[in-house]
Order: structure tokens, then C-alpha cells, then sequence
């Protein structure tokens, strides 16, 4: 199925009473199998934009869709993936994988089997029983993967989801995420404000302005899916990371100037 973004706009109103606007004209799909992500400079309603595809925002004017889904088929499911992990701190490992099976009525063996399936995927196999406090960041960070995964979703949503580790974990988050996703080949919506994740991570980079966000580009990674950190697409992943750059440059300045 192809999730499609037509004609999104976003207001609210803020502390002073004024009508803001958030997003505007947006405009884009997103195709079975392929990874897309937002970039672009603070405040320019990326978080805003994906809380709005995965149903947890109403967009003002617009709609969100799937297209290609079969009227007699189960609404889609989704799985997200946030920056702040929310692991249930009573709840071990495996507990907080199976969390959404166990919400849609899934069996005891259903959970233990896809709970576990998912648990090995991320390399987290031996901690089923660990509670989120004895887990490092890293670590707590596969866990919350392993649980949106286990609903097995037909669009995955992450929102910033290694902007918190350090720089050594981020690199190695990036890549066990991509090896996941070579296995598992689901519809994704990536949020993150780091321009080489974007270049490293994407099919396509939906670069946005600062507010109203609106698309000023989108751009088609034509690299590799895998290896494109090699010596011999550096060039070409430095001419993508500078287009981008060049694209949110000012819009990056003017933001840090309010921060």
C-alpha cells in the first residue's frame, strides 16, 4: 500500500492567542517498501508533520491515505518509534515488545513466537527478562524498534529516534537499523535534523522549510542501500549532504537566532 499526503496544512493557536501555521501545502507519497525522511532546520514541523501521518494530530486542512488498501481489508497498522523511548519501566524486555500483540488480542504463542522473533532481530536475544532500567541507550532504543516492529506495521514511523546517543552508538543504531530494514523491507517515514543520517538512511529527503514548513525540495538518494559510507560514494554522499545543507542553511540560522 502507498501512503499518500495530500494537501496537508497545520494550524494552532499559541500562549498568545495568535493562529500559527504550522505546515503548509504539503504534498508527497510515500511508496510500499520505501524510506522516507524529513529534514530540515528546528521548528519546522517535522515531529508535526509525522504525528499527523500516524493519526496522532488532525491535520487542519487535508488528508492522510493509503491507497491501494481493499475496502474488506483491516485498517493499516502502524508502528512508532519516538526519540523519547517510553519503555514501561515495570515491564521486562520481552513484556514491552509484546505490548501491542497483547493490546490486539494476540495469542500466548503468537506473542512468544513474534516476540521473540523480533527480540533476536535487534540483537537484544539473552535480556528478554531485563527491565528498561538495566538497559543501555542503545539498547532501550532496539527494544522500543523490536515493539513497533512486532505489530508487524504496514507504515513505520521514527522520530528522532538516536538523536539522544552518543555519537559511536548513533553510527552503529544507523546501521543495525538498515540491516533490519533490508530484512523486513517496511513502508518508512523517518524523522531526524542530522543531514548525513538522512543521506545515509534514504530512498528519497523531504527537505522543509523553516515555518510555515512547506517542501522546498525532495530529493532522490540515488545510492546503494547498503555500503554507502565506502570510500567510493563519499563524493557522491557529500554532494547530497551539501544540496541539502545549501537548501536549510539560512532557514537553520534564522532558527538559531530565536532559539
Amino acid at each position: 500500500m502507498k501512503v499518500v499526503i495530500e494537501n496537508v496544512e497545520k494550524r494552532f493557536v499559541d500562549k498568545k492567542k495568535n493562529e500559527v501555521t504550522a505546515l503548509k501545502n504539503i504534498n508527497f507519497s510515500i511508496e510500499e517498501q520505501e524510506f522516507v525522511v524529513l529534514v530540515g532546520p528546528s521548528g519546522c514541523g517535522k515531529s508535526t508533520l509525522l504525528n499527523i501521518v500516524g493519526g496522532l494530530l488532525s491535520p487542519s486542512l487535508g488528508e492522510v491515505y493509503f491507497e491501494g488498501k481493499q475496502e474488506k481489508e483491516k485498517e493499516p497498522t502502524l508502528g512508532i518509534v519516538f526519540q523519547e523511548i517510553a519503555l514501561l519501566p515495570w515491564r521486562t524486555v520481552y513484556q514491552n515488545v509484546i505490548y501491542g500483540l497483547e493490546e490486539r488480542g494476540a495469542s500466548k504463542q503468537e506473542c512468544k513466537e513474534i516476540g521473540q522473533h523480533y527480540i533476536d532481530m535487534v540483537g537484544l536475544t539473552g535480556f528478554e527478562n531485563s527491565f528498561p532500567k538495566q538497559l543501555s541507550g542503545g539498547m532501550k532504543q532496539r527494544a522500543g524498534i523490536a515493539r513497533a516492529l512486532a505489530v508487524e506495521p504496514d507504515l513505520l514511523l521514527m522520530d528522532e529516534p538516536f538523536s539522544a546517543l552518543d555519537a559511536q552508538t548513533r553510527t552503529i543504531m544507523q546501521e543495525e537499523l538498515l540491516t533490519i530494514w533490508n530484512r523486513t523491507k517496511l513502508s518508512t517515514l523517518y524523522v531526524t535534523h542530522n543531514i548525513q543520517e538522512a543521506v545515509y538512511l534514504a530512498d528519497r529527503v523531504i527537505v522543509l522549510s523553516r515555518h510555515p514548513g512547506e517542501i522546498k525540495e525532495i530529493i532522490k538518494i540515488d545510492l546503494p542501500r547498503m555500503g554507502r559510507d565506502q570510500d567510493r560514494y563519499r563524493q557522491q554522499f557529500e554532494r547530497y549532504s551539501d544540496q541539502i545543507w545549501n537548501l536549510i542553511r539560512h532557514d537553520a540560522q534564522e532558527a538559531l537566532k530565536e532559539a
